[in-house]
C-alpha cells in the first residue's frame, strides 16, 4: 500500500474546475447557466438518479419528480428568486423543472439512505493568522463522481450582492462568498425528523444574498422552515465567526475557540447532541477529522494564511480518516472533490480539484 506521505509528495495536477460568470434577471442568469453547461448538468442528473435508483426505492419516475415539487412551495416563499433561476436552468439545459430541482435536493431525496460523511469546515480569525486577514473553507467530500461536474460560478443578479461560489454543475447554491465580505460554507448532519422544507443547499447562498455579516445570516437561516440538517460556518468581512449546526426544527451556536473554528460531520453543541444519529466508523471518520484539523490549526497558529492551509487542508497522516479524503479510504466512495479557501473580506477564493494533495489551487476573485 501507498503510504501518506508517498501519496502526498508527487507531482500535482494543474487541471482546475469550469469558470463561469451570469449576470442579469435571476431567469436570465438561469438560462445563462443552463446553456454554458447543459453538457456537466446532464451529467449531473444522469449520475444522481442512477445513484438514487441504486439505494432508495422509488415507485415510479413521476413518484419521485412529484416527491421533488413538493419542494418547490418553499422556494418560492422563502427565496423566489432561486425559482427563477432554477426554471431558467431547466430552460437553458433543455430538462424539466422538476429535474432541475432535483438537482438541488439531492440529501433530501436520498434521505433514507445510509449518511455519508461529507466535509471538514474551518474558520480562522485575524488574531490566528500570519497577515491578520481571517480565512473560512473546507474540504468538501462528495461522491466521487462530483469531481467531474463541478464548477466555480460567479452570480451577478442585478437586484443582490454577487457571489462566488464552488458548486456541481445545476446547483444554484453550495459553499463561497459574497462581495459583501461574507463567507458561507458548509457540512453534513445527520438527525431525525427530516420534512418538506426549504432545501439545506440553498441555505449557504440564501444568507449569502440577504446579508453581509454573521449575525444577520444567522437570523435569516433561522428565519426559514427548514427541510433538513445541516451545519453552516460563517465569517465575515469584520473577522466575525460562527458555526450554526442547524436541524428542522432548532440549532446551535458555537463561537470561536481562541480565533479557530472546526467542524466536520457531528454536532458538538451541547443542546443537540441527543439528536446524533451518526454512528459507527462514520462517527469515529467524523471525529478524528474534527480533531486532526484543530490540531494543525492550533499548531500553526500566527502563521496561517492561504498557503499554510493548502498544506493543512492536504493532510493525510490520519490515514483512514484523512482530511485530504480518497475513495474508500473511509470504506465509501465518498473522496475530497474540491477543496475551498477563502479571504471574504477581500473577495477571494483558492480552489483545488481534488483530493487537494493531487492538485494544485488556483485563486479567484470578483470581476470588476
Amino acid at each position: 500500500m501507498v503510504s501518506p506521505d508517498q501519496e502526498s509528495s508527487g507531482a500535482r495536477s494543474s487541471r482546475t474546475f469550469p469558470y463561469y460568470r451570469f449576470r442579469g434577471s435571476h431567469r436570465q442568469i438561469g438560462q445563462q447557466y443552463g446553456e454554458a453547461c447543459a453538457g456537466l448538468i446532464e451529467r449531473h442528473l444522469e449520475l444522481a438518479q442512477e445513484r438514487l435508483k441504486t439505494w432508495v426505492e422509488v415507485p415510479t419516475q413521476e413518484a419521485l419528480m412529484e416527491a421533488v415539487m413538493h419542494y418547490r412551495t418553499y422556494v418560492q416563499r422563502y427565496a423566489p428568486y432561486f425559482d427563477e433561476e432554477i426554471q431558467g436552468i431547466a430552460e437553458g439545459a433543455n430538462i424539466m423543472l422538476a429535474e432541475a430541482y432535483l438537482l438541488q435536493l439531492r440529501a433530501e431525496i436520498y434521505r433514507n439512505f445510509q449518511p455519508n460523511n461529507e466535509c471538514t469546515t474551518f474558520a480562522v480569525s485575524s488574531q490566528a493568522t500570519s497577515n491578520g486577514i481571517p480565512l473560512i473553507g473546507q474540504n468538501a467530500d462528495l461522491p466521487h463522481f462530483y469531481s467531474e461536474i463541478g464548477v466555480v460560478v460567479e452570480f451577478v443578479p442585478d437586484d443582490q450582492p454577487a457571489c462566488l461560489m464552488f458548486a456541481p454543475a445545476g446547483q444554484v447554491s453550495y459553499i463561497g462568498i459574497n462581495n459583501l465580505g461574507l463567507g458561507v460554507f458548509a457540512n453534513f448532519l445527520t438527525c431525525d425528523g427530516w420534512r418538506f422544507g426549504f432545501p439545506r443547499y440553498m441555505l449557504s447562498r440564501y444568507a449569502l444574498t440577504c446579508t453581509s455579516t454573521v449575525e444577520e445570516a444567522i437570523q435569516a437561516v433561522r428565519s426559514l422552515h427548514r427541510a433538513s440538517s445541516r451545519n453552516l460556518i460563517m465569517m465575515d468581512r469584520f473577522g466575525h465567526a460562527a458555526d450554526l449546526e442547524t436541524i428542522p426544527t432548532t440549532d446551535a451556536l458555537l463561537l470561536p475557540d481562541d480565533g479557530i473554528l472546526v467542524h466536520s460531520n457531528h454536532f458538538i453543541g451541547s443542546d443537540l447532541q441527543k439528536e446524533e444519529r451518526l454512528s459507527g466508523h462514520q462517527l469515529v471518520n467524523s471525529r478524528i477529522r474534527q480533531s486532526r484539523m484543530k490540531e494543525l490549526l492550533v499548531g500553526r497558529k500566527g502563521e496561517l494564511n492561504a498557503d499554510v492551509m493548502q498544506d493543512i487542508l492536504r493532510d493525510r497522516q490520519t490515514y483512514p480518516h484523512t482530511l485530504s479524503a480518497m475513495p474508500e479510504d473511509d470504506g465509501t466512495d465518498n473522496m475530497t472533490v474540491a477543496s475551498v479557501i477563502a479571504e471574504p473580506g477581500e473577495g477571494r477564493l483558492w480552489i483545488a480539484v481534488g483530493p487537494p494533495h493531487q492538485y494544485n489551487y488556483k485563486m479567484y476573485a470578483f470581476s470588476n
